[in-house]
């Protein structure tokens, strides 16, 4: 792993950081107050490239990594617009479809996720298995050629804005009996499809709902590649999902951190010194700032092992960055505010939204909890605790 990134990377990031002030968070803001979404972001960074960046050239992506698809979330980020559909789209369903779908899916739904025409929403999470994917009740029974598909699922971002959910649903084994999980592309117009909004006390642009799914009929190639291979694409998402969750973060890290350091130059109260001369307000703020670089590098370790194909390796990192990203988020954010002090909270800094956004950037897609399980598990060698 190489600590200087390269001149094409470091180009995408000047390029994303262009095209994220332009756009900014009084962009992003005003569209969560109005109940909207951010379509022409989404829109310009599909024709630009940047969404597809890690998806296969042959299919209108860039061919990169998720090294340069976490680039191009963390500038946005930075410019106080990150995109949630980033994570979802081409992080997840794009790289399962480019990786275990059939050359007619990707050749279907590969060059509408790279270039932003087509968003792809994800549905694991159920209200009654919370964490445990293993307690999934969405079924899918064969009907002929068809699959009929029945469940619910909760708390699944975009489905407003997309064309497609890849639903992870479980069928039973023909051999077995037991259950096994599949993977299958759901048009939202489909017959039997339905969706209701979250309301959430907090303030974004990408909504959240509970889809329900009775009785959909879908046709057999709505199934993501092999039957028989769902449980390693079930758990494959888990890496690139952490990285880009990562990135999200430290993106919006270093959008409250830019505003606080800004404020604190330029704001005087005593003895015509700018309060950041202060250790009081500049050591937090320094401490912030070393969290977030530290959660940085744990995430490009993480991005790095993944496109080198290590994905053990990038299992551990990818739950260490998302865990040390969270919590620097948090901190970071909760510093920012704390230096403006009541402005912190003030519309006019846009700091005040971001609190209960940095906090949950600690509990989804997975929660701190879980990875310490994970960690203490996998990498500590110590007993299973759930």
């Amino acid at each position: 792993m190489s600590f200087t990134e390269t001149p094409e990377q470091l180009a995408l990031r000047e390029a994303v950081a262009q095209l994220g002030a332009a756009y900014g968070y009084e962009y992003m803001v005003g569209k969560a107050r109005s109940g909207g979404d951010m379509a022409e972001l989404y829109a310009e960074a599909g024709k630009l490239g940047y969404l597809g960046v890690n998806l296969p050239t042959e299919y209108g992506g860039g061919g990169g990594g998720m090294y340069e698809l976490a680039i191009v979330e963390e500038e946005l980020g930075t410019a106080g617009c990150g995109l949630l559909m980033m994570v979802v789209s081409p992080a997840i369903c794009g790289t399962v479809i480019a990786k275990y779908g059939t050359n007619s899916q990707k050749d279907r739904w590969l060059p509408g996720l790279a270039d932003g025409s087509e968003i792809m929403a994800f549905a694991i999470t159920e209200s009654d298995a919370g964490s445990n994917s293993h307690r999934i009740t969405t079924t899918a029974r064969r009907d002929g050629d068809d699959w009929i598909l029945s469940g619910a699922k909760t708390y699944i971002s975009g489905v407003d804005v997309a064309q497609n959910v890849l639903v992870v649903a479980r069928t039973e084994d023909s051999a077995t009996g037991a259950l096994k999980p599949v993977l299958f592309v759901v048009p939202t117009d489909s017959t039997g499809l339905e969706y209701t909004k979250i309301e959430m006390d907090m303030i974004s642009a990408d909504h959240q709902f509970t889809v329900f799914i009775d009785d959909v009929r879908l046709p057999s190639d709505a199934l993501v590649g092999s039957e028989d291979a769902a449980i390693d694409q079930l758990f494959a998402w888990r890496n690139r999902e952490r990285i880009m969750a990562s990135s999200f973060a430290i993106g919006m890290a270093r959008y409250a951190l830019n505003i606080a350091v800004n404020y604190a130059k330029e704001r005087v109260v005593w003895r015509d010194k700018p309060i950041g001369s202060h250790q009081g307000v500049a050591h937090p703020l320094a401490q912030a700032h070393i969290e977030v670089q530290l959660a940085k590098l744990m995430m490009q370790k993480a991005a790095t092992l993944y496109d080198q194909g290590d994905h053990m390796g990038a299992g551990e990192t990818a739950n260490m960055a998302k865990y040390a990203a969270g919590e620097a988020g948090t901190r970071a954010v909760d510093q920012a505010v704390q230096t403006l002090g009541g402005n912190g909270l003030a519309s006019e800094y846009g700091l005040g939204a971001l609190i209960a956004a940095s906090k949950l950037s600690r509990i989804a897609p997975v929660s701190r909890e879980m990875i310490l399980n994970f960690i203490a598990q996998h990498s500590l060698d110590l007993p299973k605790s759930y």
